[in-house]
């Protein structure tokens, strides 16, 4: 097939080189250089939005927030420019509900399809191929139609409802992510500071009832401290602003959403907003006086 694929950061670039390793003609462009390793691929890098549009079938975008996706779909020589009747978009950002129904309305109104599927993995699974992916769209047909190219993204691809359900989705998904993130932090700066080994602290949680992802892979970056970015602490605190936005905004209250983001925002006024999210322990380190382990 002829696919796009805008956004080559730490998840487009992975994402978009298993497209191209399946065989599939990839037409790639986004902000900064192509990475060489996609060109030296086969994957052809395009100049704008616009002309990968037109070259591909279906355009898949991967960019940080919704500001992003709307320049990317609606600002100069972007993706609408370069569509015609039939063509697909797939959004795979993680953006705002609300505005995610808009850009498909206006994408349905040019006589194409428009998906949400953002995904949840980090970098290990855009490299590895292990993605859970949350796809809202219109119906079923259109979802299946997708579906084979998801499959070589990610293993977990659920069709959760119509447009912008994907979006949703990846809030919840956030939230729980952030507060797990948050409970194993807590819960290593206590025992650290207590005298114990967070590390056989870790290995003993791991066997029981708290065990989780978090705990498993985020623990022990918290004790090593290796917080070089999977998905970077400043893209997560703008997920949780959607979620308290979306809160709000439905009348619900999300008391430990909000603590989650506070937390954020301090880990952000420290500088450390550019570190993997595991890194939200260092604000938690820093009211205690006391880090888990020693940075390396």
């Amino acid at each position: 097939m002829k696919l796009g694929f805008i956004g080559l950061g730490i998840m487009g670039a992975p994402m978009a080189g298993h497209l191209r390793a399946a065989g599939h003609d990839v037409f790639v462009t986004t902000r900064s250089k192509v990475p060489q390793a996609l060109v030296d691929a086969g994957a052809q890098a395009c100049a704008s939005g616009e002309e990968v549009a037109r070259a591909a079938d279906i355009v898949f975008l991967m960019v940080p927030d919704t500001a992003d996706v709307e320049k990317v779909l609606f600002g100069a020589k972007g993706v609408a420019a370069g569509l015609s009747k039939g063509k697909t978009v797939v959004d795979m950002s993680s953006i705002s509900p609300i505005a995610t129904k808009e850009f498909a309305q206006r994408i349905a109104a040019l006589g194409c399809d428009y998906l949400d599927a953002p995904v949840s993995g980090g970098e290990v699974g855009a490299k590895a191929a292990s993605l859970t992916i949350m796809v809202g769209a219109k119906d079923e047909a259109t979802f299946e139609r997708v579906k084979p190219l998801f499959a070589l993204m990610g293993k977990n691809i659920t069709h959760v409802g119509g447009v912008g359900d994907g979006q949703v989705t990846k809030v919840a998904n956030q939230i729980i992510v952030a507060l797990n993130i948050a409970a194993v932090g807590e819960a290593l700066v206590f025992a650290s500071k207590a005298g114990a080994d967070p590390a056989k602290v870790r290995q003993a949680l791991m066997g029981g009832f708290a065990a989780s992802r978090i705990l498993e892979v985020h623990g022990e970056r918290m004790i090593k401290r290796t917080f070089n970015p999977g998905f970077r602490i400043t893209l997560h605190q703008k997920d949780l602003n959607l979620a308290l936005q979306g809160a709000k905004s439905l009348g619900v209250a999300l008391p430990q959403t909000a603590g989650a983001a506070q937390l954020m925002q301090a880990a952000q006024a420290q500088g450390w907003d550019q570190l993997d999210h595991s890194a939200l322990v260092k604000a938690l380190e820093l009211m205690a006086k006391h880090p888990v382990a020693p940075d390396a």
